[in-house]
């Protein structure tokens, strides 16, 4: 066995048998920016055999305080592209394969479907979801975590325990972005390696299990915290999200971005925001399928809830990013 991983074979949680399982373990990673930088570092130095690296952005010079991975030749580079060699060079041991594209739904089964193991590195509402569904219809545990400003959490969802979509069914249309409230780098590397220790926790079969947990770093206060949702129920029905190329002819479709992020609306759209969305479902109803697009999904699934609350059962979601 090679001496890169000597420092992490001795311990018994690992060793041989251990070091072995990671040899040959596949793990699909959604996201090669703040958060996933860490995690593809530390899961490529541990020696996990197989990296699957999804990410459609390409690099900018405003990624570099928190994005390790990459230097200031790679801009305007594809980020999971660049990832890749940098991992390879870093380990020629392990395979790491890019794809230059969005997570979608009409792609994200196939891509989880080789996994052993999934991680939700992209910090978007819309991924999230998207592979908390197919994660648990298929039982692959799902690692997700969520950072802004100097706040964030990850935890350990799917894979038999309760999905990410149970523990968080509703979003804060208030919540920012990193462009709009902005991050620390430090914040986000201890999220990305917390996911990444999470994922390695899972892969070694380590006990008791981290599914089922959430860990929280207030990186003002430097408070860890943390809760456990075993047992918490499913959801009896939810609005999936759908592709763009999946809204058919007869959908109402509701556009819920300003004017000055889209000058047209999407598909011919109606523009509404999520305080008038409403006013869909004042009488008469709608007979059509109502399908809700923003940019991230966040104002989709908050404007979803109130239609929700008013009755309105036939609806869909659409991230345009």
């Amino acid at each position: 066995m090679s001496d890169r991983y000597a420092r992490q074979v001795v311990l018994p949680d690992v060793g041989a048998e251990g070091q072995a399982r990671l040899a040959v373990a596949s793990v699909l990673v959604v996201g090669a920016g703040g958060l996933g930088c860490p995690v593809l570092q530390y899961l490529a130095g541990a020696g996990v055999g197989r990296l699957t690296i999804v990410d459609h952005d390409t690099v900018e010079e405003t990624n570099l305080h928190r994005q390790p991975l990459y230097a200031m030749a790679d801009i305007g580079k594809p980020k999971a592209e660049t990832a890749a060699a940098v991992l390879k060079r870093f380990n020629p041991a392990i395979e790491a394969t890019p794809v230059v594209a969005r997570l979608t739904p009409q792609n994200a089964a196939t891509l989880v479907a080789g996994a052993d193991l999934v991680i939700d590195a992209a910090d978007s509402f819309a991924v999230s979801y998207i592979l908390s569904d197919v994660c648990h219809v298929t039982a692959k545990p799902l690692v997700s975590a969520s950072v802004i400003g100097m706040t964030g959490y990850a935890g350990a969802f799917c894979g038999g325990g309760p999905s990410y979509r149970a523990v968080f069914p509703d979003v804060s249309v208030d919540g920012g972005t990193c462009a709009s409230v902005g991050v620390l780098g430090t914040a986000v590397a201890v999220l990305g390696s917390l996911q990444a220790h999470l994922a390695l926790h899972l892969l070694l079969g380590l006990e008791p299990s981290v599914l089922g947990r959430v860990v929280t770093f207030d990186a003002r206060r430097m408070a860890f915290g943390g809760f456990g949702f075993a047992g918490t129920p499913e959801p009896d029905r939810y609005v999936p999200f759908i592709a763009p190329e999946a809204v058919m002819a007869g959908d109402l479709v509701v556009d819920l971005r300003g004017v000055d992020e889209a000058p047209e609306p999407f598909a011919g759209g109606r523009r509404l925001s999520v305080e008038t969305v409403e006013d869909l479902v004042m009488e008469p109803p709608p007979s059509a399928r109502i399908v809700l697009c923003c940019r991230s999904g966040q104002r989709a699934l908050a404007a979803a809830d109130k239609l929700r609350e008013r009755g309105a059962v036939d609806l869909a979601l659409v991230a345009l990013g």
